[in-house]
C-alpha cells in the first residue's frame, strides 16, 4: 500500500491535481486520499481501476508489476471509468447444492496431485481458491462457491475443515502430518475416486488448467503467488475475499479471453 501511495502521489502531481481534485474525481472524501497516499488506506478494486483511468495508466503500474507509467487507453481519450456490465449476485456462502460438488473437486484434487510431496494444506487452499476465482472470473458462476477469508499466507477456504470433517467420518479421505523441509505439513489422502459425474467439462477443464499452473509450487510459492491476485490485494486482513473483484484482476493473473465480453473488454 505504501508503493502504491507513492505513485499515486507522483502521478496526481504530474497531472497537476489537488488531494480535493481527485477526491471528487473518485467519489471519496478528501482525507482518504491523503491516507492513501501515505499507504495507510487499503486501495479497492474499483478505485484502482478508476485511478488508472484517470492518470492513463494501468492496473499493473499502480501495483508495481511493470516499470512503465503511461499507457495507451483501450477506450479512446476518454480519461472516466467505463460503465460495469451488470453481474449477478454474489453469494459468499457455500450454496447447499455446491456441498457434494466440494467434496469431489478436493476429491479430483487429490487424485491428481495429492501425492506430491509439494501438496500441503497450503497448497490445496490455494488451489481451491483460483479454481473457484478463475471460474467465476471466466463464466460469472459459481464452481463450488466457498467463502475465502484473507489471511497472512494468502486466501483461506473457510468451510474447508467442515467438510474435510465429515469425508474423514465417512472414510472419503484420511488426513496426517507429515515433515517437510523441517516443517510440519498437514497431508490428505483420497479414499475413493471422485465421482466426475457432478463436474461437467468446462469446470474440469477449470481444475486442470488450475492444477498445471501452481499444482507444482510448493506452500511459501504458492502463497507469495496469491498475494499478487487482485482480489488478496485490495482485502483487508482477515476479511471475506469478494468475487465480484476477480473482475478488477491484471493481465498476469485473469483468465477471461477478450472474446468473453464484461471484465477483459476495458482492461
Amino acid at each position: 500500500m505504501i508503493d502504491i501511495g507513492k505513485r499515486l502521489r507522483a502521478l496526481r502531481k504530474r497531472k497537476g491535481l489537488s488531494q480535493d481534485d481527485l477526491a471528487g474525481m473518485l467519489g471519496i472524501a478528501r482525507p482518504a486520499v491523503s491516507e492513501i497516499e501515505r499507504g495507510s488506506r487499503r486501495v479497492t478494486a474499483e478505485e484502482l481501476v478508476a485511478l488508472a483511468r484517470i492518470f492513463e495508466t494501468s492496473v499493473d503500474y499502480m501495483l508495481g508489476l511493470t516499470g512503465e507509467a503511461v499507457v495507451e487507453l483501450e477506450l479512446g481519450e476518454s480519461s472516466a471509468p467505463p460503465p460495469q456490465k451488470k453481474r449477478r449476485d454474489v453469494r459468499i456462502n457455500v450454496p447447499q447444492k455446491h456441498l457434494r460438488k466440494f467434496r469431489e473437486v478436493l476429491l479430483y484434487i487429490l487424485s491428481r496431485v495429492g501425492a506430491r510431496p509439494n501438496v500441503g494444506e497450503t497448497v490445496i487452499y490455494k488451489l481451491l481458491y483460483f479454481i473457484d476465482f478463475d471460474y467465476y472470473e471466466k463464466y460469472e458462476e459459481q464452481l463450488i462457491g466457498a467463502t475465502y477469508r484473507k489471511n497472512l499466507y494468502g486466501p483461506t477456504p473457510l468451510e474447508f475443515q467442515a467438510v474435510v470433517d465429515e469425508m474423514e467420518k465417512s472414510g472419503e479421505l484420511d488426513r496426517f502430518d507429515a515433515e517437510r523441509n523441517g516443517y510440519r505439513q498437514k497431508r490428505y489422502m483420497a479414499r475413493r475416486r471422485p465421482d466426475l459425474r457432478l463436474l461437467n467439462g468446462a469446470e474440469i477443464e477449470m481444475i486442470d488448467d488450475v492444477i498445471r499452473r501452481i499444482g507444482g509450487m510448493g506452500a511459501r510459492q504458492v502463497s507469495e503467488y496469491s498475494h499478487g491476485d487482485v482480489p488478496w490485494l485490495t482485502t483487508p486482513d482477515g476479511e471475506e475475499i469478494a468475487y465480484e473483484s476477480v473482475f478488477y484482476r491484471t493481465a498476469a493473473y485473469s483468465v477471461r479471453d477478450e472474446d468473453d465480453g464484461g471484465g477483459d473488454s476495458w482492461r
